[in-house]
């Protein structure tokens, strides 16, 4: 019986191995495997990103942290699938449908999928779309130099860039801090409040801030 049963997995192991190397397959097969990459690179990214932020700043049980944490690699991972398994398959639809792929098929696949995937406003969607903003924001002025639309700069402006950002970000927190997200408020209280309030040495050096009522 043993025997027969590794046979048999060998068997469908080659089965599944002869589909995956046929072409007609392959851009379906692209897809589910989009899917599987993206639930797994959420995890990935997530964890220990959920992990860092929920001990060091967020009350609560053990119990509690660990369901948060939970909670958020499930929803970032979960979303991350969906997202390349929605992009992927209709970027192959538009490709089969046009005999061809152009530039623009990127585009409408990936805004069909943000608004179905991304379009909900929570704490992980808002994070993953500021992470790309940023990224967004750099690619597109590298390529507007590439491309010649804004001349190539005589100095290196990141540290323009940088000063102009901080110099933002912290009179925001100052004066305007509800605008922030609240990761980053509360990154920033840690940093720049916490540090102001101190009662003796335990608090200074050891503790951000004392647990009892002395």
């Amino acid at each position: 019986m043993a025997g027969g049963g590794g046979d048999a997995v060998r068997a469908l192991l080659r089965a599944a191995n002869a589909i995956l190397q046929q072409r007609r397959y392959r851009a379906a097969l692209a897809v589910l495997k989009g899917f599987r990459n993206g639930a797994v690179y959420g995890a990935k990214i997530r964890a220990p990103h959920a992990l860092v932020m929920t001990f060091l700043f967020k009350s609560g049980s053990l119990r509690e942290k660990l369901k948060s944490i939970a909670q958020a690699t499930y929803t970032h991972s979960r979303n991350l699938a969906y997202f390349v398994f929605t992009y992927k398959g209709l970027m192959a639809l538009q490709s089969w449908l046009q005999g061809k792929k152009i530039p623009f098929h990127s585009f409408f696949a990936a805004c069909i999928g943000g608004w179905l995937v991304f379009g909900e406003n929570n704490p992980i969607n808002s994070q993953i779309i500021m992470y790309l903003l940023s990224r967004i924001l750099f690619g597109l002025s590298r390529l507007a130099v590439e491309k010649g639309y804004i001349p190539q700069p005589k100095q290196d402006p990141f540290p323009l860039v940088a000063a102009l950002i901080w110099g933002t970000v912290l009179w925001l927190f100052e004066y305007h801090r509800q605008t922030l997200q609240p990761s980053l408020q509360s990154s920033m209280t840690y940093l720049y409040d916490d540090s102001n309030v101190w009662h003796d040495i335990s608090d200074f050096l050891i503790y951000n801030k004392r647990t009892d009522n002395k």
